[in-house]
């Protein structure tokens, strides 16, 4: 039966590099389409609802929202856009018709904008290009330079193999912030100035009239094909996904379709209990859902992404989603510290292995496996923000455990040759800084690849460097361009291995014994090093308390008292201070760490130790310096 358009609905995602804009455009579509009422207090980036997402800025997981324009409902899939969660715009990609492709005025497109676009090229989907922050300083001052970026996208485009009608896309030129795009340049200055007022206007007439409607058969069998998981407490486990045949009613039995490990088909049966069609950002349940719908399904317990409901056991399920391959894999175990259990939950192995099974089933762009001891297990995933992420959710859990250092998956090829990841950096920063930024990506057996001047005293710099180098490189990046260098890094593929690389040059500075810390005694101990932990902090025996100043590491005594006298002393010690603490958040701990230390998680600390705490067990000697 061949395929009809169903012209009431227009599937789409919002695809960009992190912080160009999505989330902010979402919300003046939702806005200015009469989600909102006038009256209503709505607070910024309403689409990042978790809590992480709203602390750090950026979206984590992909989320849907729906709004109503002109009698056409458009189902708008706001993704990620930090190359650490390409899994998540992978599969979502598969759900939509076409993409509004977002790029930043001034950066221009950069590797998690080729990532998402030559994603979205090889589903063949249209794309809609917006140039968002066109009110930004260095435009006003050389607005020439937009069609730089254009230009610099249309290349990309061609580069990756996009077809005539492909590259032949709508440009709009947009203020997310202020909710205004237009698709005639010369409005611009007007427009930034506030002498003409604007709106999102032309970016929804754009969608209706480039982006294709989706194709569906009503009459076939029911063909729904899920790219999310939910949870509700009131009706159990949800499945999201898009329905490309046939309908799907409450109460009616339907087939989970997917493969075994073998590849081989495996259905079962169930009953659905509730249907859910987004409006606005909420569920709304409905009797029905028809083809060309994305919606919710409930009544199904053991479901993975990528599964096909289907209307009969005989319709054959899509191929499983891929998406590329982890780089990185980190080792997670049961809290052994001695304050195990005093601020969360201690949990055995059984629960921790429960934990992290749950969180690959609902993301399939990490993997497990079993540990070298029943105890410990390897998460496999692409960098170490995806980690952290992970970890801080779990600790808001209320959960107690540690975690190691990531290391690479290394891989052999054909000719039984070690291979390696290597990435494209792309660092954008003030001039004066390069120099000192290039001799530390060479340390990490970096190569330059390009060297491009930017706007006033800036460059861009392209490099070629192994993942592991990337570990524990951010920070030191941050800091070496006094927080103005951008940094960004996609996959590039995997190489011979570049030989052995220095990782931490600095030894540590541990705890020889338990109690709490003192004044008195961290005076003495800042000398060695930088501390980690402020005066009056429980420590232990093994617990790492700072950096030492020189290459191995040195076991003190930081909880010693000052010894009380009755002599009288000519003049007052007075208040002692120590001279600065450095405060390490979960993503520097995990940069910071070498092979030998844990870092201990609960819900109300991070702490850092030797995996030997027993100091006669340990040597101070840093033998393995090189990766």
């Amino acid at each position: 039966m061949s395929a009809q358009s169903r012209t009431d609905i227009r599937n789409l995602c919002i695809i960009a590099h992190v912080d160009h804009g999505k989330t902010t455009l979402i919300d003046g579509l939702l806005r200015q389409t009469g989600l909102f009422a006038s009256h209503e207090a709505v607070m910024e980036r309403v689409m990042d609802s978790n809590e992480l997402e709203r602390e750090k800025g950026i979206t984590i997981t992909a989320k849907n929202a729906s709004i109503n324009v002109d009698g056409v409902r458009l189902n708008l899939v706001d993704t990620p856009g930090h190359a650490d969660f390409g899994g998540e715009v992978e599969r979502i990609l598969g759900a939509v018709d076409g993409a509004v492709l977002l790029v930043d005025a001034v950066e221009g497109p950069l590797p998690q904008t080729r990532f998402v676009l030559e994603n979205a090229l090889k589903r063949g989907h249209k794309i809609i290009l917006c140039i968002n922050k066109v009110d930004r300083k260095e435009i006003m001052e050389d607005p020439a330079h937009i069609h730089k970026v254009i230009d610099q996208v249309f290349e990309l485009f061609v580069e990756l193999g996009g077809t005539e009608e492909q590259c032949d896309f709508p440009i709009l030129y947009a203020c997310a912030r202020e909710a205004w795009c237009t698709t005639n340049f010369d409005e611009i200055p007007a427009l930034v100035r506030g002498q003409k007022k604007g709106d999102l206007r032309p970016l929804l007439d754009s969608i209706l009239n480039v982006l294709p409607a989706p194709k569906i058969a009503p009459e076939a069998p029911l063909c729904m094909q899920l790219f999310n998981l939910a949870w509700s407490d009131f009706v159990g486990q949800l499945a999201v996904g898009r329905i490309i045949a046939g309908k799907v009613q409450k109460q009616q039995n339907i087939f989970r379709l997917s493969y075994n490990n073998e590849g081989q088909i495996v259905s079962s049966r169930f009953a659905v209990t509730k249907l859910f069609r987004y409006e606005g950002l909420k569920q709304v349940e409905v009797e029905e859902l028809q083809a060309g719908d994305i919606g919710t399904v409930a009544g199904c317990k053991d479901v993975f992404i990528g599964d096909t409901f289907a209307g009969s056991p005989d319709v054959t399920p899509f191929p499983r989603i891929k998406v590329v391959e982890p780089t990185l894999k980190m080792t997670f175990t049961i809290n052994t510290s001695p304050n195990s259990g005093r601020e969360g939950e201690a949990v055995q192995s059984r629960k921790l292995k429960e934990r992290l099974l749950r969180e690959c089933r609902s993301n399939i762009a990490l993997g497990f496996e079993d540990g070298p001891t029943p105890d410990q297990f390897y998460l496999m995933g692409r960098g170490e923000l995806q980690f952290a992420i992970l970890i801080e959710t779990m600790r808001r859990e209320g959960l107690e455990f540690m975690v190691g250092r990531p290391v690479v998956m290394f891989k052999q090829d054909e000719d039984g040759q070690k291979v390696e990841p290597v990435e494209r950096a792309v660092l954008d920063l003030p001039e004066p800084y390069s120099g000192e930024v290039t001799q530390m990506f060479q340390e990490r057996k970096g190569l330059l690849a390009s060297y491009e001047v930017g706007k006033g005293d800036r460059i861009r710099l392209e490099l070629d460097i192994p993942t592991r180098g990337l570990i524990g490189i951010r920070s030191r990046y941050l800091t070496a361009t006094r927080g103005e260098g951008l940094f960004s890094s996609k996959l590039k593929g995997y190489e011979p291995y570049k030989g052995d690389m220095l990782v931490r040059k600095n030894g540590t500075i541990v705890a020889d014994r338990a109690g709490k810390t003192t004044d008195y005694a961290l005076k003495y101990v800042e000398e060695r090093g930088i501390l980690f932990i402020h005066s009056g902090t429980e420590v232990y025996e093994g617990m790492i308390i700072g950096e030492c100043n020189r290459e191995n590491d040195i076991n003190v005594n930081p909880v010693r008292p000052k010894k009380l006298t009755n002599m009288r002393s000519v003049s007052s010690d007075g208040l002692t201070i120590l001279a600065g603490i450095r405060e390490m958040s979960l993503e520097q701990c995990i940069e910071w760490i070498d092979e030998d230390e844990w870092i201990e998680c609960t819900p109300k600390s991070i702490r850092l130790r030797k995996k030997e705490l027993a100091a006669n067990k340990r040597s101070v000697v840093r033998t393995l310096k090189k990766k």
